[in-house]
């Protein structure tokens, strides 16, 4: 396990009885800890119409969030990119590496982050992400050496060679992330199912690029940990309930602890959701600690990218804190 990085993903979670601003700060507050604490990198996603995800304008979290620290790496995990022009976020990350040298990652998915009728609003096509594996490439060409002196450049970002991850679900970012040489990060924080056999694909599949010469995978995780089992279990039903929303088709702000999650979900809503968070690690440091180290001899994973989804702060810090001392 000392070989294995933790990360973070932050949700940047709005919750009752606060804003959007307060969200920002504390993921801001959040990274800070994150850095006294070791962990690798801080990102943040791109999501649209989620009445609790304030991370819908993800250059500008991450520039904010990135702003308030000083080494931890920050970025995407990531950007949807057919929702955009290659050339805007070229643009974007590029800006972020100008301001913030060495220390920006851009990862990548093909899914929209949103609803359809979200996705239209957009004026983006469904038909959008069947594009994804060019625009991933004119993406990289945007931010390489090779593009300085072409008639089209960034600006800044050309010449900047920010990072790039390919993110997925299934088989088919695996298949990717080989093909092109970059590094992959498997969403098994919500997507559990295909994690063993995207993880083979990647590694049989990989080929050495400029940008990396061997596989690196990273693994998203759901951690909730807390000084007793009992208090961890308490903090993982507003997680719990935001996945039964999901089921439901309803959004709402991100809810305080319950004491009686089986009084929130039927059977048929439990099974669907816990099959989403199968993977997840609830428990005391100890608990933690075995479940990690099950998971990294499991997956052989580089990386892990922890989502700690915790309604208060205090107890959010306090969850990363015993995380990052296993």
């Amino acid at each position: 396990m000392t070989h294995t990085a933790l990360s973070i993903l932050d949700l940047v979670r709005i919750t009752e009885g606060s804003d959007a601003r307060a969200a920002l700060d504390r993921a801001r507050e959040l990274a800070a800890h994150a850095e006294q604490l070791g962990y690798r990198r801080f990102w943040v996603a791109e999501h649209h119409n989620f009445p609790s995800i304030a991370s819908a304008a993800t250059a500008l979290v991450i520039q904010h969030v990135a702003a308030g620290t000083s080494t931890i790496r920050v970025g995407a995990g990531g950007i949807m990119l057919p929702n955009h022009s290659p050339l805007v976020i070229a643009e974007q990350f590029g800006t972020l590496d100008a301001l913030f040298p060495g220390r920006i990652d851009l990862g990548l998915g093909r899914a929209p982050g949103t609803d359809q009728e979200t996705l239209r609003a957009l004026r983006r096509s469904p038909a959008a992400a069947d594009a994804f594996p060019q625009d991933v490439l004119e993406l990289q060409l945007l931010l390489s050496r090779d593009a300085m002196g072409r008639r089209v450049q960034a600006v800044p970002g050309s010449g900047s060679e920010v990072p790039l991850w390919i993110l997925g679900s299934s088989l088919f970012g695996a298949m990717l992330a080989a093909e092109l040489g970059l590094p992959y990060a498997f969403a098994s924080h919500f997507a559990p199912q295909q994690l063993l056999s995207a993880l083979e694909t990647y590694r049989s599949r990989f080929k050495p690029s400029r940008q990396l010469d061997r596989p690196h995978a990273a693994v998203g995780v759901n951690i909730i940990a807390a000084d007793s089992q009992a208090e961890a279990r308490r903090l993982a039903t507003t997680q719990q309930m935001a996945f039964v929303d999901l089921v439901r088709g309803t959004r709402s702000l991100s809810r305080p602890p319950i004491d009686d999650i089986d009084a929130y979900w039927s059977a048929a809503e439990k099974a669907h959701a816990m099959r989403m968070l199968e993977r997840s690690i609830v428990g005391t440091r100890e608990t933690v600690r075995d479940g990690i180290a099950a998971l990294v001899a499991e997956t052989r994973a580089d990386e892990l990218i922890v989502v700690s989804d915790i309604f208060d702060q205090a107890a959010r810090l306090r969850s990363y804190e015993l995380i990052a001392g296993v």
